[in-house]
C-alpha cells in the first residue's frame, strides 16, 4: 500500500504532462512555409500548433537563411534589420489567452513583418539609415497598434531602400543589400523590398509596406506575392516615416490574396490625426468599417468591366516574356466572365502626367521628427551634414535639403484630394472608365523582369508610379506566372477610390484561377 501511495502521485505527474507533450509532439507538425493565415490559426485551434511553435518555426528560418551566406557565391537574402526579442513572449501570451478563451482575436497567432519606416514601440525605428540608429519611438504606429489589438505578434523589422527614395532596389546604410529570394543576384524591387522578400521566403506570415509611387506592389510583383495599395486616406499615415507625405499610404503584402484581405481588414479604418482621411471621406463617402474577407469571391470576374492600358507593355522596352504572360493573364480574364476594354486610353494623358508630381521630403521629415524629440537629428539638414547615408541616395537626400535647387512648382504640397493637377487627372480618368463602363483597368505591374543587383543601365519597367498614387486610388498586384523561368511578374488591377471591394473579388478569382505562387526553391522547409 505504501509503494502504491508513492506511485499515485508520480503516474499523476505523467498524466497531468501527456497533453503538454502531445501538444509538442503536435506542434512540430505544423510547417510554416507557405502557410496562410487561416491555415495557421486552423492549426492553433485544433492543437496542432501553437502561437510559440509557430513562432519559433518563423525565427528558425530567419537565423537559417536571412543572415547566412546560401550557396558558394556567399550571396544572403538578408531582408530583417532586428528581430523583436519580446516575439515569443508575445507568442507565449497569445497560448495563455487561447488556453482561457478557446479563441483566436483576428490576427491571433499570426507573425508579421513591419518595414522599418512605421514606429514600432520599443524596436529600433531608423527609415533605412545609420543617422537614425538607436532610435526607439515611444508608441507604435497606427497601423502597427491595429496589428497588435488584433493579436498579431511583431516578429521583425524589415530592410528598405534608404529614407524610401529608390523602386528600383532595397539598400539601406542600417543593413545593407537585400536579395530577391527566387534569384539571389536580383533586386527584390524598392523600397519595401525587405518585407516582401522576407514574406515570399517565408521569414514571417505576411507584413507592411509603404508605397509612395510603387513601394508596396513593385516589390510584391517581382516577389510572388499579393500587395494592395489602399485608397488614400483609408490606412492611417500617422507614425510612419514620410517620404512625400501626400502620396505615402501603408498596406499589405502577403502569399495570398486572402492573407492580405485579412491584414487590410484589421489596418483600415479612420485616423483623426490625418487630413487626408476627411477630404477622402468627404469625397467618396465610406463605412467606417468593411471585412475585406467576404469579398472572396471564387468567381468575382464574372460580369466585370474591365480596361486595359495597354499603354503600359505595348513598347519596345517591354520584356517579351513579360508581355507573353500579360496577355496570358488577359486570356484568364475573359475565360472567368469579365468583358476586356482593349485596348483602354486615357485623354491627354501624357500632357496630363507631366504636371502631377509634388513633393517635400525636408517638410514633411521635419515634421515627423518634430513629433519625436528622442531622434538622434532633428532636421534633415543635419541628416545631410552627418554623411550617414549610401552614396545612391546622395543626390536625393542633398538635393531635398538644398532649398535653391528644388524644382517641385507647388510646394507646400497640396494633398492629392486639393491638389488641381491630380483633380484634373483624376476626373480625366473616371471620365474615360465612365464612358466605357468600366470597373477596373489592368497592366503589368512591371513591364521588364527583376533587374540584377547594381545594374542600373537596363529597362526598369516601373508601371506603377501615376494612375495610382496620383489619383489616390487603390491599385492591387497579383502573382500571374513567371519570366526567364524562375523571375516573377505581377498584374496590377486598379479601381476608383475605397473599391478595394472589387480589387480583392477580382484578384481573388485570378489567383484562384491560376495558382501562379510558388515557393522560392532555395528556401525550402527546414528539415
Amino acid at each position: 500500500m505504501l509503494r502504491l501511495q508513492r506511485t499515485i502521485p508520480y503516474i499523476l505527474a505523467v498524466l497531468l504532462m501527456l497533453p503538454v507533450a502531445l501538444c509538442a509532439q503536435t506542434a512540430s507538425r505544423f510547417e510554416v512555409t507557405g502557410a496562410t493565415i487561416a491555415e495557421t490559426q486552423a492549426a492553433i485551434r485544433e492543437g496542432r500548433t501553437t502561437c510559440r511553435a509557430v513562432v519559433e518555426g518563423y525565427l528558425a528560418r530567419i537565423q537559417a537563411y536571412d543572415q547566412k551566406p546560401l550557396g558558394p557565391d556567399g550571396l544572403r537574402l538578408n531582408a530583417i534589420v532586428l528581430v523583436n526579442p519580446n516575439a515569443l513572449a508575445e507568442a507565449d501570451a497569445c497560448d495563455r489567452n487561447f488556453a482561457a478563451t478557446h479563441k483566436l482575436p483576428p490576427l491571433g497567432g499570426i507573425a508579421v513583418l513591419i518595414k522599418d519606416n512605421y514606429d514600432t514601440a520599443g524596436l529600433q525605428t531608423t527609415g533605412g539609415s545609420l543617422a537614425m540608429k538607436g532610435f526607439v519611438p515611444e508608441h507604435d504606429a497606427m497601423m502597427v497598434a491595429k496589428l497588435r489589438a488584433a493579436g498579431a505578434i511583431v516578429l521583425a523589422k524589415t530592410n528598405m531602400a534608404e529614407w524610401a527614395f529608390s523602386p528600383y532596389l532595397t539598400a539601406s546604410s542600417i543593413a545593407g543589400i537585400t536579395r530577391n529570394p527566387y534569384d539571389l543576384t536580383r533586386v527584390p524591387a524598392g523600397s519595401s523590398g525587405g518585407t516582401a522578400a522576407a514574406v515570399a521566403a517565408s521569414l514571417g506570415e505576411s507584413g507592411l509596406g509603404t508605397d509612395t509611387g510603387n513601394s508596396i506592389r513593385g516589390p510584391s510583383s517581382h516577389n510572388d506575392l499579393v500587395g494592395i495599395r489602399p485608397t488614400i486616406g483609408l490606412t492611417s499615415r500617422s507614425g510612419i516615416i514620410p517620404l512625400f507625405a501626400h502620396n505615402d499610404v501603408g498596406g499589405p503584402m502577403a502569399r495570398t490574396v486572402a492573407d492580405a484581405a485579412a491584414l487590410l481588414t484589421v489596418v483600415a479604418g479612420p485616423d483623426s490625426t490625418d487630413p487626408d482621411l476627411a477630404a477622402a471621406m468627404e469625397q467618396f463617402p465610406h463605412p467606417d468599417s468593411i471585412d475585406y474577407t467576404q469579398f472572396l469571391d471564387r468567381h468575382g470576374l464574372k460580369g466585370a468591366r474591365i480596361g486595359v492600358f495597354r499603354q503600359y507593355f505595348d513598347t519596345p522596352k517591354t520584356d517579351p516574356e513579360v508581355k507573353a504572360v500579360t496577355e496570358q493573364a488577359l486570356k484568364t480574364l475573359q475565360q472567368e466572365g469579365a468583358t476586356l476594354v482593349d485596348p483602354f486610353t486615357i485623354p491627354d494623358y501624357e500632357a496630363m502626367e507631366k504636371m502631377l508630381w509634388c513633393g517635400d521630403f525636408e517638410a514633411d521629415l521635419n515634421a515627423y521628427l518634430a513629433n519625436h524629440p528622442n531622434a538622434p537629428y532633428h532636421d534633415l539638414k543635419s541628416i545631410v551634414a552627418s554623411g550617414l547615408y549610401l552614396p545612391y541616395i546622395e543626390e536625393e537626400i542633398k538635393g531635398s535639403a538644398a532649398p535653391a535647387e528644388k524644382d517641385d512648382r507647388r510646394a507646400p504640397c497640396p494633398d492629392v484630394y486639393h491638389d488641381p493637377p491630380k483633380i484634373a487627372f483624376r476626373k480625366a480618368l473616371l471620365a474615360a472608365m465612365a464612358r466605357e463602363h468600366l470597373d477596373a483597368i489592368v497592366y503589368p505591374t512591371w513591364s521588364n523582369a527583376p533587374r540584377k543587383v547594381g545594374e542600373t543601365d537596363s529597362p526598369a519597367g516601373d508601371n506603377s508610379q501615376v494612375l495610382s498614387p496620383q489619383t489616390g486610388f487603390p491599385a492591387i498586384t497579383v502573382p500571374m506566372g513567371f519570366t526567364h523561368g524562375n523571375l516573377p511578374a505581377g498584374l496590377t488591377i486598379l479601381a476608383p477610390a475605397f473599391r478595394e471591394d472589387k480589387l480583392i473579388r477580382y484578384a481573388y478569382d485570378f489567383e484562384q484561377t491560376t495558382h501562379h505562387r510558388k515557393d522560392p526553391p532555395q528556401f525550402p522547409a527546414l528539415p
